[in-house]
Parts: C-alpha cells; structure tokens; sequence
C-alpha cells in the first residue's frame, strides 16, 4: 500500500533526528535547516538527473506555497525543541496528523459529502495521539506557554503543507521535483536568518553530521511525498505516528533512555491504530479512485 511508505519515512526522520541532536552542540536551529536545504538540494538535483526528469514545474505556485509552509513548520519546531522539553515539542509537532483529520471531516461537512466515512478513520488518529503522549508523557511549564504555542502552531502549518503535497501530487508533480524545491526553500530561509543572527565557527566534530541529515532528510521527505500524493491521506497521516516507535528505539539504544510500562503500552497503541487504520480504509474502499488520497 501507498500509504506504508510513510513508515519508512518516519525511520528515515527518527535516524536525521539522532544527527540533529549530536550537530544541535554546536549548530544553531537556523543552521541546521539550511545545511540540512542545501545537502538535500544537492542530492535530488542529482537524482532528478539521474532519472532524466526536469525540474522544471506547471505549478510554481503550489510549489512555493508548500515549501514556504514547510519552512515555517520546520523553523517553528525547532524553536519549540529549544525551548521546551523535547518530549512536548514532539508531542505538539505531532499533532498536524490530527489537524489533517479535522481539515478532511471539516471539508466533507463544508461540501455537503458527509463525514461519516471518514469517522472511523479520524477515530483512529485520536488513539494514535493518545499513545504519542503516553509514549512522550510531555510536560509543559506555566513559563513555557509562548513555546507551547509556537510548538502547536508547527504541527498545524504541517499540516497545511502535507495537504499540499498532496494537491502536488494530483497535479502530477514527481516526488523528487517536490522534494528539491522544498529543500532549496529550506537552504535559502536558513541562508537569510543566518545573516540576521550570524554563523557559528566551524567545527568537524559536529559538522561530520550536516551530510548525514541532509541525505536522510532526502529520504524521508521523498517517501513522505510519495506516501501523501499517492496514499490515503488520513491513512498516511495516522501511519506517521510510527516515527516516535522508531524515535523511542533510539532513544534506549543509543542514548540509554529508560522507556517506562506506559511508554512501550503507548507505541503498541500506535502500531495497532495504524493496522486498524489500514484495514478500515481496505474495507472501505478495495480499489481507491486516484483523486482519493
């Protein structure tokens, strides 16, 4: 199914985070993001070469109103982490899997079309952020609330700009045109707030990581732009709850992070959720029409 590949997306995430964390040291947020734009830009520029494509695009527009919400999200996000426990902003990030669900039972109720097909399905995403929190249990501080702000406002505008791959993908858009126009839009917002706050000095202890997240981060946005522009949109956006599975697994391998009784009882809820999500939308429709994603 379409919508899977959203889980090899989350693990491509879950391992750019592990870099992020190690590169965040010494690099700055707004560094990271365009280090992060410009590897990325690179690498899919060479591979739209590779597979004889173009990058040339119909639809420019959709193109810069999907990158410059990415930007925004991103940019957000990682405010939020350096200002919140981590496991909070992950957990209000997280959160644009349910702002989709909203977007798509609000438009069935606008045009009139109805929301109970999708019903059981947004069910499904309210179990998945239920075991995100219990599997993050966040906390936030009464002196945190602008973070806590900036931190739900980041999930929100993702999920704007995972509405809008899907649109990109309808029009036709290849993956890999999607993605390197998201990256160039992150290497040029990072390029312009770093003149405004300035670079940190160079150092190849941590800058041995800035390859590392780029290529990854080209992957994940590949698999997550294929998951969304040809997977069902509810679906893909429950499945990529997974990503804090794959997060939580690092976290007790690498970083010798203690995961609790309540935290393995939460991704088991994931998991199931996203199984049932898949079955319930199989059921519903054996043979999806394309302009249903």
């Amino acid at each position: 199914m379409h919508a899977l590949w959203m889980v090899l997306a989350s693990i491509f995430f879950a391992s750019m985070g592990v870099c992020v964390k190690l590169a965040s040291t010494h690099f700055t947020a707004l560094e990271l993001v365009f280090y992060r734009g410009l590897v990325s830009m690179v690498f899919m520029a060479i591979v739209v070469r590779a597979r004889g494509a173009t990058l040339s695009t119909r639809v420019p527009a959709l193109h810069g109103w999907r990158s410059a919400v990415g930007v925004i999200s991103l940019l957000a996000w990682f405010y939020a982490i350096a200002h919140l426990p981590l496991a909070t902003a992950i957990t209000l990030n997280y959160m644009s899997g349910v702002w989709v669900g909203l977007f798509l039972i609000g438009g069935s109720v606008l045009y009139g079309k109805g929301p109970a097909r999708q019903t059981p399905l947004m069910l499904t995403v309210l179990a998945s952020f239920a075991g995100v929190i219990m599997t993050l249990q966040p906390t936030l501080e009464k002196d945190q609330l602008f973070a806590g702000l900036i931190g739900l406002m980041s999930g929100l505008v993702a999920a704007i700009a995972y509405l809008q791959v899907t649109a990109l993908g309808r029009a036709g858009e290849p993956e890999e045109r999607t993605v390197f126009y998201f990256a160039l839009a992150c290497a040029a917002g990072g390029a312009v707030g770093m003149l405004w706050t300035g670079v940190s000095p160079w150092d190849w202890q941590a800058a041995k990581w800035l390859v590392p997240i780029g290529l990854l981060a080209s992957g994940g946005q590949w698999c997550m732009t294929r998951a969304y522009s040809q997977g069902a949109t509810l679906v893909v956006a429950n499945l990529q709850y997974s990503g804090i599975v794959f997060g939580a697994l690092y976290s007790l391998l690498l970083f010798g992070d203690q995961i609790p009784l309540v935290g393995w009882l939460g991704m088991a809820l994931i998991t199931a959720s996203g199984v049932v999500s898949t079955i319930l939308r199989a059921r519903a429709l054996p043979n999806p029409p394309a302009e249903d994603h």
